[in-house]
């Protein structure tokens, strides 16, 4: 067996727990083990709305605005605003909302947007997913008072939390009572403490009439819907990067340039890579120009396009694309023309 296949075998183990790791190894002598408690421990950070979980710390907004400008502004905006790329994070409550604990705009159908803070019912939801999952080209980088003094700024650009706070494990539970959205969970699910009824998850698994093929979603906007409010793409939006689907002339028409389009939005190619200038990733006639000398080229970076990678325009890791080969050839195509270049 390969020390990869070990290795993942003991990570399934350890999430299977110490008595399924024992059954294994009574059936398959000398593979796998019990997990460590340094090993637990390092899956074992989930921080649960009760705050159980919450490793002692404190941060600042002075502090979060630090972290947040060096490594968070260039996906999430300067004033959690979003960019081009990613969804806002702040915005759309108001200190009524704080003191009332639900935010009036949810209701709101004429308000273009719903932003975290709008939704977030439990502080401890922020507190986990940042110290999991971000940065995002860095996840589970940032030490637990980076992650309160995050968590602490992104509060005070919501005008949750006062300038000079300092937000800690001694103090969360308070300003979980603060927050805009605090009584907006609702528990007819049965999936939170103190549920009236049953939760609907006791059923058995259908394993009939099941597809031969994986499904594939595709969602379009109909021929005689184009651009029947005007081009959705040039539309103003109030709140954060939403783009609308280009539906202007150029959109209608069935050639390649059509195509291509269609292909650059469905694959959110676009989010991370602007025609001339760059987003998160490098710009597409950048690209087009650092290749241009290449005899390979279109294999080349179709095989790019699909597989991703890094280290070539920075540490921003691109993941790899779920499109087919033809589509990744037409991207590379044009890319390989110069990418509209004049």
């Amino acid at each position: 067996m390969s020390s990869w296949a070990r290795g993942l075998l003991a990570a399934l183990l350890l999430v299977a727990g110490p008595v399924q790791a024992q059954q294994a190894q009574q059936s398959f002598p000398g593979i796998g083990r019990d997990a460590t408690p340094r090993e637990i421990a390092a899956w074992d950070i989930d921080v649960r709305p009760d705050f159980r979980g919450l490793p002692p710390g404190r941060g600042s907004v002075a502090q979060g605005q630090v972290i947040w400008e060096a490594k968070c502004a260039s996906c999430h905006g300067v004033f959690g605003e979003s960019n081009s790329t990613f969804f806002p994070i702040v915005g759309g409550t108001t200190a009524d909302d704080v003191n009332t604990g639900r935010v009036a705009r949810l209701t709101d159908r004429a308000y273009p947007s719903r932003t975290t803070l709008m939704k977030l019912p439990t502080l401890s939801t922020l507190w986990d997913y940042i110290h999991r999952a971000m940065p995002w080209n860095e996840p589970k980088s940032l030490k637990p008072d980076e992650v309160y003094a995050v968590t602490a700024y992104i509060l005070n650009l919501g005008g949750v939390l006062p300038d000079d706070f300092v937000l800690s494990d001694a103090n969360v539970r308070q300003v979980q009572q603060r927050l805009p959205n605090r009584n907006g969970m609702r528990s007819e699910h049965a999936l939170w403490p103190g549920a009236q009824r049953k939760p609907d998850v006791a059923d058995t698994a259908c394993m009939q009439d099941c597809l031969s093929a994986a499904p594939r979603v595709v969602s379009s906007l109909p021929d005689f819907a184009r651009n029947a409010h005007g081009n959705l793409a040039e539309q103003n939006r109030l709140v954060g990067a939403q783009r609308g689907q280009n539906t202007g002339p150029a959109a209608t028409s069935d050639s390649a340039d059509a195509q291509l389009k269609d292909l650059l939005t469905r694959h959110n190619c676009s989010a991370c890579h602007g025609v001339d200038n760059r987003i998160v990733g490098p710009s597409f006639r950048e690209v087009a120009a650092r290749h241009a000398g290449r005899t390979d080229v279109v294999d080349y970076l179709a095989g790019k396009i699909r597989s991703g990678g890094s280290g070539l325009w920075g540490s921003v890791p691109m993941p790899p694309q779920t499109l087919d080969e033809a589509e990744a050839a037409l991207i590379a195509r044009w890319l390989a023309a110069g990418a509209g270049a004049r």
